[in-house]
């Protein structure tokens, strides 16, 4: 049975997690920066349904600037379900989180696209640093590609 000290680390990391995908929704973009540890890694290469190689991102400011861009011009709405949280130390802990999201342009996308429904995985490690559980990396799969509407 997992001790008293691993509870409320995974608690937290629940916290952490419901706050990006809140944030995110939300485009706090300066609050979404201060997730992730100051060299975390962000792997979005996998996201889109076709490999991005541009989508590997180094760095908070580099990671909520790419997020941003990504979803600008859209409503935004984030799930994440299940976390499978594993604590490996004080400072460090991954998890792997169910995802479903769906993303709906405002003007329609550059393809015509108006509302893309996508789920996969997010998996993710996590660093606590002066007391605070951050994001050290993150990568999302997906479970084939991502429904798209007119």
């Amino acid at each position: 049975m997992p001790n008293v000290e691993s509870l409320i680390a995974a608690e937290e990391i629940r916290q952490l997690k419901a706050r990006y995908f809140r944030l995110l929704d939300t485009k706090q973009w300066e609050e979404f920066e201060t997730l992730f540890a100051a060299d975390a890694l962000f792997d979005m290469r996998d996201a889109a349904g076709a490999r991005d190689e541009g989508a590997l991102l180094a760095g908070a400011p580099a990671i909520a600037a790419f997020v941003r861009d990504a979803v600008a011009g859209m409503v935004t709405v984030h799930h994440g379900h299940m976390p499978e949280i594993e604590i490996l130390s004080a400072h460090t802990a991954r998890g792997t989180w169910a995802m479903e999201d769906v993303l709906r342009w405002t003007t329609g996308g550059a393809d015509g696209t108006q509302v893309l429904h996508g789920y996969g995985h997010y998996h993710d490690s996590y660093v606590r640093v002066d007391g605070r559980w951050l994001i050290q990396s993150s990568r999302l799969s997906r479970l084939g590609t991502p429904c798209a509407r007119s």
